[in-house]
């Protein structure tokens, strides 16, 4: 009998010390053991992977798949499928553009019933916060939620309506009692208005990042009244950095994420409703600040927020940024996105591992994801990172072929990705995910 059901050899493996020559060694699907690139290991499969790059399996903790209610949009065959090819092992879905949208244990079992069979990669489900449904937090959480989302500003869909102020403090006061986290769309209404036209230019001048900041330190205020955690999704804004870092030195619970669009796309370069999501994509020289963000550990990891639909509510004739769905389809491939403008700023694989593996499984409590360390589950990513490829929309796995990323030339190619050491391809096979270690 085989010690080992799986080795995988690869000279740059990427392990939370940097990259190595090792041989990763899998049993019952846990990594057993980290041996040199050449160490005899006795194993029923062995893969060489030579110069191509071994990583941890991403985590992608902002992820819609819309099912069910809203299954022509995305569906979780479908979102599983592209997120394996793309390297991610892991997601956690939100709880909006879902019908019913995930605000009661009852909603969450519908979703589950819905998911399953379908999961290509494992999942996690995040619960909703919205104004009638404090009393439904606690029984979430012991539900096996992540944590709840909210908004404050309108979310894009009637069911799922934003908090004021109040019921914000509301909800961190409950969940500071159980010691829950509360994600945040950050946006204030107040600064918020109505685009003036249906041009690009006329869409972001009506969400400057006045609004995010403001957001942000409304959350930032409540945070530190309250004690609990809090932590901001899908940062836009440079100038939200410098507030969150004074927060996170004074001990308030806060942290945030970013996006590949926001790290690598531009307003200048906007050529589609493809392009529109809330918060906008903001101008070239606001990137700086957020890769800085990222450099610093103030923002904790690049995420998705992989928020597909149809085409004919992205309004792509139309070319009305006004009336556009806003969202960006990009599952499939934020790990070629990160690595093609990580690379000429000087960043290297383990930056990447930690930004969009470590940091977000250590937002979830996943202990056993987001680094190829022994005892972890053996997600593994085959990622050679010099092949280069142009997206061609139609060949993703995402139901709809809408990407601002379509005809793009990346570096960076996922060969092959192993949930808990078997390759994902044909029948799925994830799990549903619960906590494993409330941070």
């Amino acid at each position: 009998m085989n010690e080992f059901d799986l080795v995988v050899r690869s000279r740059r493996a990427v392990v939370p010390e940097g990259e190595k020559a090792l041989a990763v060694a899998v049993r019952d699907g846990r990594i057993a053991g980290l041996s040199g690139y050449d160490a005899p290991l006795d194993a029923r499969e062995t893969v060489d992977l030579a110069d191509v790059a071994l990583l941890p399996g991403l985590v992608d903790t902002h992820v819609h798949v819309n099912e069910p209610g809203r299954t022509h949009w995305e569906g979780f065959a479908s979102a599983t499928r592209a997120a394996a090819a793309g390297g991610v092992t892991t997601i956690v879905d939100m709880p909006l553009n879902s019908l019913p949208p995930t605000t009661t244990v009852s909603a969450l079992e519908i979703k589950k019933k819905a998911a399953e069979g379908q999961c290509h990669v494992d999942v996690g489900f995040w619960g909703g916060a919205i104004p009638a449904n404090a009393d439904d937090l606690e029984p979430l959480f012991a539900a096996g939620v992540f944590g709840v989302k909210c908004f404050l500003s309108p979310s894009g869909v009637d069911e799922f309506p934003a908090l004021d102020p109040g019921q914000l403090v509301e909800v961190l006061h409950r969940l500071a009692a159980i010691d829950g986290l509360l994600i945040v769309h950050a946006e204030d209404p107040g600064t918020l208005t109505d685009p003036l036209g249906p041009t690009y230019p006329e869409f972001l001048d009506s969400r400057t990042q006045d609004a995010e900041l403001r957001a942000v330190e409304r959350v930032i205020d409540a945070a530190a009244t309250t004690g609990a955690r809090a932590h901001i999704v899908h940062i836009s804004a440079g100038s939200c950095v410098e507030p969150l870092r004074r927060a996170q030195q004074a001990g308030v619970r806060i942290t945030a994420e970013t996006c590949p669009h926001y790290l690598t796309l531009s307003a200048e370069e906007v050529s589609s409703p493809a392009f529109k999501c809330c918060p906008p994509i903001r101008e070239s020289a606001n990137r700086d600040t957020l890769w800085h963000g990222l450099a610093t550990g103030v923002l904790m990891g690049v995420v998705s927020d992989h928020s597909p639909c149809p085409a004919d509510l992205k309004g792509l004739t139309a070319h009305d940024y006004s009336s556009a769905w806003g969202g960006i389809a990009s599952l499939q491939l934020g790990l070629p996105i990160i690595w093609t403008e990580a690379q000429p700023r000087g960043y290297g694989l383990a930056d990447v591992a930690k930004w969009m593996s470590a940091g977000p499984a250590a937002l979830v409590g996943l202990s056993t994801k987001g680094a190829i360390a022994i005892g972890n589950d053996a997600d593994l990513v085959a990622f050679d990172p010099t092949a280069e490829f142009t997206v061609n929309a139609t060949k993703l796995h995402h139901k709809n072929p809408v990407t601002p990323y379509d005809g793009r030339r990346l570096t960076g190619v996922v060969q092959t990705t192993w949930l808990r050491g078997q390759a994902v391809q044909g029948t799925p096979f994830g799990q549903f995910l619960l906590p494993q270690n409330r941070p």
